[in-house]
């Protein structure tokens, strides 16, 4: 398994999520990767993180089952 990573304050961040159990042991081998082939591993991280984002606000329900309230409504403070 390859999992891309980049350091930030000394910890090494998986631009996706590997497909590990949590707490699972592994071990590392660290290479470095060329300026033009990190831009192109953000933009997969990018797309996989918009793709997971989207798929998080198609699963919520935001259907409303009655009239919306009118702007006096919204804003009473009683």
């Amino acid at each position: 398994m390859k999992v891309e990573a980049i350091p930030q304050n000394g910890v090494f961040k998986p631009m996706s999520p590997p497909e590990l159990r949590e707490g699972e042991g592994v071990h590392l081998t660290v290479e470095r990767v060329a300026q033009g082939d990190l831009a192109e591993i953000e933009a997969v991280a990018r797309r996989a993180a918009l793709s997971r984002l989207r798929a998080g606000i198609d699963s919520m329900n935001f259907c409303s089952s009655g009239p919306l309230p009118s702007r006096d409504e919204s804003h009473d403070r009683s």
